[in-house]
């Protein structure tokens, strides 16, 4: 489902999406796969630091792919930032 609403997504556009290809970040494809597409979200952390003032959390920027995709599914980025809110 991932996959077939994001392709649908990129037709609808009539554009690609480049960045997912590891060794050839230029590379652009209207029809990724989903492992691809989940392989773009491989390096996300959460870090959870308890201090005297209570839980301080760090979360991992989003890339410009990663924006992308998310934007291509129609979900807003607030939604990933609001995790350590």
């Amino acid at each position: 489902m991932f996959e077939f609403v994001l392709r649908s997504k990129l037709l609808e556009a009539k554009t690609d999406i480049a960045g997912l290809y590891a060794g050839n970040p230029k590379r652009k494809t209207s029809r990724p796969t989903t492992e691809a597409l989940l392989r773009a979200f491989n390096y996300i952390d959460l870090i959870g630091i308890k201090g005297v003032d209570g839980i301080s959390y760090h979360l991992t920027s989003l890339t410009a792919v990663q924006q992308r995709i998310l934007e291509l599914l129609g979900f807003s980025t607030d939604t990933y930032t609001q995790l350590i809110q």
